[in-house]
């Protein structure tokens, strides 16, 4: 429970934090050729207003212990890492590609050691 915990905070933060900086500082997320525009800062409060409460409901879990809302929530971030990396490569930005695949690889391998953890638990 303990790695899956971490492993999703550190998910949900990073996502989080990626959004609200493209609110706060858009030229930080946006490839250094692009001029912000009202565009890109209405798609960061559409980042912001997925990513914020999928923060704030995984936290809770992890605080509450639910190990069943953790396995479906991490799975979801999981998911979430994944698609992103596929933007990055998209962009053709290794930068943007690497980090979120190997976040979501992480999150998939600890999800798995928490879901073969209470199935031991169980059975």
């Amino acid at each position: 429970m303990r790695i899956a915990s971490l492993m999703t905070t550190i998910n949900v933060l990073v996502a989080s934090g990626f959004s609200i900086a493209g609110l706060v500082s858009p030229k930080s997320i946006l490839p250094a050729s692009y001029v912000p525009t009202e565009a890109s800062f209405i798609f960061a409060m559409y980042a912001a207003a997925r990513t914020i409460p999928l923060a704030f409901i995984t936290l809770t879990a992890i605080y509450r212990r639910s190990e069943s809302a953790l396995l479906m929530l991490g799975t979801l971030a999981g998911f979430i890492q994944l698609l992103d990396g596929g933007v990055g490569l998209l962009q053709h930005d290794l930068g943007k590609s690497i980090g979120p695949l190997v976040i979501a690889a992480l999150q998939f391998s600890a999800l798995y050691l928490l879901h073969r953890s209470v199935r031991s638990s169980v059975g």
